[in-house]
């Protein structure tokens, strides 16, 4: 039965003790946010001043355990284990599961932050540096890919291989983070402590995802605003949301082969024209320099930068910015894990590691080296003052004038909003994909969640970013979802836990990294080649 064909199986059905409290933990955080903006954002930011204040160390040393972790395990003896059974090949081209693992992960935020977030470095650096010094604008190029770069996506990994492993080799037809944790939570993986896990995953991606919209929107809006004269009001921040809704709905509609697939490639094509063109546009050579400076500073520091916490000076810089987003890498990463471990079929351990730490951090390398070497050379130049534009009329705005003083603005200002609608699109289509699995009883992997599951979480994810978008109260939900972070952490641990006791026990006779003899579940159970081979005698 091939993955288009629906399968009326009554298994897919949604599992209500995840679908509905996952909707009343949203209504419990959304509605005071709607009834008290104010209060409801104070409350959420003092949780969060304490939490990146009293464990900010933490979270610097889970990222840096989680890569070596990693690391180990991809280069280790189980580097070579197939997600699959025998003879397993890839479901999707490399190209095309690039394309939809980048997408998923990073979405339009990049285009923001590609663009804004050296000249903040610049103007606000670390380590005491002096403010728009030489050495505070090469660390700025140091930064934005350390902040994108390879802590984060391993953030992203850490939770895919146990998923998929759990899916793919032992055959388990839950996707989710507490079926892939049943080893260590043994009966109670179906009670509240795996129902309060798969919660906490569904809110931290309800919120991440729905919050990417409090981003996008007011620069689309911005761009548009510009190209065609029209006021930029919360009515076109509205039509904005219902489009994508519209977009991306439909995308759901068409599944996962049609839809976010054929989404995500389109939107990688489209990415890399418009990083070469503003490469070969703007100042090449300067763009280039800046890059390699900036790397090589970034890795001769990778320590200093991955476990500075500023306890003496109490600046604050690393609690705003590293700890701030390792955070928000962390809640969006059960996402990420979920949503890759589904694709990722055929591929091995190694592969998955790899593959997303090294694309995932390329591809962003390569954003912050061209926008962002082209915003700072407009910064340092002076055709734009970014730093007076963004003090005076917002980061949306600067963007848009930095856009448009590239050659040939008039087109590429809308290669630059298509390619904005499309990354949010993906991005939300991967958020009610994955929503819409984790809600349902059981998926085997040649199944998708039922039509009506994956509509109704793309309207959520929709309509909770334009309920609270026009009431000003996305800043809440978004902040909330990094508190969740905390928990995360604890809960990738036992994940993590789960999978080396059960890859231990199928495959605990490796002794190098070879190609290992696979295993073979048979609905959940593992059977040996032994059995297998008296139950054939026998018959």
């Amino acid at each position: 039965m091939s993955e288009r064909q629906i399968n009326s199986n009554d298994t897919r059905g949604i599992d209500p003790q995840i679908f509905w409290p996952c909707l009343l933990v949203v209504l419990a955080v959304t509605v005071p946010s709607v009834l008290n903006p104010e209060g409801a954002s104070a409350v959420v930011n003092t949780v969060l001043a304490f939490i990146t204040g009293q464990f900010g160390w933490w979270f610097l040393v889970f990222g840096l355990g989680i890569l070596g972790f990693l690391l180990w395990l991809a280069f280790g003896r189980y580097g070579n284990i197939v997600m699959g059974g025998p003879g397993e090949k890839p479901e999707y081209s490399t190209f095309s599961w690039i394309a939809m693992l980048f997408c998923a992960g990073i979405g339009i935020s990049l285009m923001y932050w590609a663009i804004i977030e050296p000249i903040y470095y610049m103007d606000g650096p670390p380590f005491g540096l002096e403010p728009g010094s030489v050495r505070a604008t090469e660390f700025a190029a140091a930064y934005g890919p350390y902040h994108w770069g390879i802590i984060p996506w391993a953030l992203y990994t850490m939770g895919t291989v146990p998923i998929a492993y759990n899916y793919y080799v032992r055959k388990n037809p839950r996707l989710r983070m507490s079926t892939a944790s049943e080893s260590v939570l043994g009966k109670y993986t179906d009670k509240w402590p795996g129902k309060v896990i798969d919660t906490f995953v569904m809110f931290g991606l309800i919120a991440g995802v729905g919050t990417s919209l409090g981003l996008a929107t007011p620069m689309i809006a911005a761009f548009l605003s510009t190209l065609f004269g029209v006021p930029q009001t919360m009515w076109l921040n509205a039509v904005i949301v219902i489009v994508w809704i519209a977009l991306f709905t439909t995308s759901v509609v068409r599944g996962l082969d049609r839809g976010i697939k054929t989404l995500s490639n389109i939107n990688l094509y489209l990415a890399f024209v418009l990083a070469a063109f503003i490469l070969l546009a703007g100042p090449t050579g300067f763009i280039l320099n800046y890059f390699v400076n900036g790397l090589g500073l970034q890795f001769s520091n990778f320590l200093e930068m991955s476990l500075y916490t500023d306890p003496i000076a109490g600046g604050g810089w690393p609690q705003g910015w590293t700890i701030f987003f390792w955070a928000w890498w962390i809640a969006y990463a059960p996402f990420m894990a979920l949503f890759v471990a589904r694709i990722s079929r055929g591929r091995t351990i190694r592969q998955i590691v790899m593959g997303e730490i090294v694309w995932g951090s390329l591809g962003c390398y390569v954003y912050f080296a061209i926008l962002g070497g082209y915003s700072l050379h407009t910064e340092l130049t002076a055709p734009v003052p970014i730093t007076e534009l963004m003090a005076e009329v917002g980061g949306n705005m600067a963007i848009v004038e930095i856009i448009s003083s590239l050659p040939l603005a008039l087109l590429v200002i809308p290669v630059f909003v298509v390619l904005q609608f499309i990354f949010a699109a993906t991005t939300l289509d991967s958020g009610a994909y994955v929503l819409a699995s984790v809600s349902t009883r059981e998926l085997h992997a040649n199944e998708q969640p039922k039509l009506w599951n994956r509509l109704l979480w793309s309207m959520v994810l929709g309509g909770t970013s334009l309920v609270l978008m026009l009431i000003g109260g996305l800043e809440p939900l978004q902040t909330a979802s990094v508190v969740v972070a905390l928990p995360l952490t604890l809960i990738m641990i036992i994940l993590i836990a789960a999978f080396m006791k059960d890859i231990g026990k199928d495959y605990g006779d490796l002794v190098a990294p070879r190609s290992p003899k696979p295993v073979v579940y048979e609905d959940g159970v593992l059977v040996s080649e032994a059995a297998k081979s008296e139950n054939k005698a026998a018959g």
